[in-house]
């Protein structure tokens, strides 16, 4: 399969220019935020070891999920007002996480640099493989598969790139 950079860069630029706006022109956003983000956990417990325990996102709720009986929610604390939450659905066979179009590639969430160094050395320590990109950004799979990624910009800045 060949790819068209060419075509690529220059249709990207021809949607900057169509729908981007500068910070002072766009409009105010319609949203107050993100309330959650929700993912699927096969296993509780392991989930609260893996993103309380390792990546100390305090877990703050857990009940049942109203639409399936059995299931749980639960929510962790990841700063600014954000919640990462989980869903269990037991006896559904929903099999290993796929990255599919329209589906999750990863979650960013922002740290400070010394948050950064500190989670990476927990992450050696507990043998989590990983992957530095641009020396501010860590990818790393949860405990099912879903790809998270700790990042040392501010939130509202990518890369030295202001993004909010």
């Amino acid at each position: 399969m060949s790819i068209d950079m060419d075509f690529i860069t220059k249709d990207r630029e021809r949607i900057k220019k169509e729908y981007l706006r500068e910070e002072g022109a766009r409009p105010a956003s319609t949203a107050r935020g993100i309330h959650h983000a929700a993912l699927l956990s096969s296993d509780v417990r392991r989930s609260i070891d893996f993103y309380q325990g390792l990546l100390e996102f305090p877990l703050t709720e857990i009940f049942e999920n109203r639409d399936y009986a059995g299931s749980d929610h639960f929510f962790f604390d990841v700063g600014a007002g954000n919640l990462l939450a989980f869903f269990t659905l037991p006896g559904l066979d929903l099999g290993p996480y796929a990255e599919v179009l329209g589906g999750l590639h990863h979650i960013a969430i922002s740290v400070t640099p010394e948050k950064w160094d500190y989670l990476r050395a927990k992450l050696d320590d507990a043998g989590v493989d990983y992957i530095v990109e641009s020396k501010s950004s860590l990818y790393f799979t949860g405990p099912d598969g879903e790809r998270l990624e700790l990042l040392a910009d501010p939130l509202g800045e990518m890369y030295g790139t202001k993004v909010l």
